[in-house]
């Protein structure tokens, strides 16, 4: 394994925060010698997936307008949740806020994985979620949900087709694939990915 060159950091100072992330502007020496800038946004949560599976083998999308660029998106229930509280309290949140729902089983698929690293500190954390129930919706007053309920055969289907184009998702689904493919899931869960 290659030893790595760290970055060395001459200056570095905020120059943009909200209560969702901060901005930070640095003059540094990049591990090849040379001296330039760097931009990081710093995201104050932490990224949080949850890949929904009912008895059927079905899930649930959820489409919404992003701003970031201006497009309408179908993702699997995804958000953020504050650093200081464990992730899964936070994909419980989640998960009753998009689509109603509170699961007895969540299995860790994703765990501190990293989101453009190149210009950000965005770490994630991503569940599957089984034997759910229905529970009371908690809508962010900010968001204007849509909420499909779909066999994964069909959401895998968009997303070969390109249709899914959230990476966060993709990522999800991808993983679950493979833990099901590599005996690493519990096998009613397993078996609802074995045709796809």
């Amino acid at each position: 394994m290659t030893k790595s060159k760290r970055w060395t950091v001459l200056n570095a100072e905020k120059v943009y925060e909200n209560p969702w992330i901060s901005l930070e502007h640095a003059d540094v020496i990049a591990p090849t010698g040379n001296k330039g800038i760097y931009g990081k946004v710093h995201m104050k949560n932490l990224a949080i997936g949850i890949l929904p599976i009912d008895e059927s083998g079905w899930t649930w999308l959820v489409g919404q307008h992003r701003y970031c660029f201006d497009d309408y998106s179908w993702e699997l229930p995804e958000g953020g949740g504050p650093r200081a509280e464990a992730p899964l309290e936070s994909a419980r949140r989640e998960l009753a806020e998009e689509i109603g729902r509170e699961a007895e089983t969540y299995i860790p698929i994703l765990e501190n994985v990293q989101f453009s690293n190149s210009v950000t500190d965005e770490l994630g954390f991503a569940y599957i979620a089984h034997n759910l129930r229905p529970c009371a919706a908690r809508r962010d007053e900010t968001e204007l949900l849509e909420v499909r309920h779909l066999p994964l055969k069909q959401v895998f289907d968009m997303m070969d087709q390109g249709k899914l184009t959230d990476m966060f998702t993709v990522a999800m689904l991808s993983r679950a694939h493979y833990l099901a493919h590599t005996g690493q899931l519990p096998e009613e869960i397993a078996r609802c990915f074995l045709d796809i």
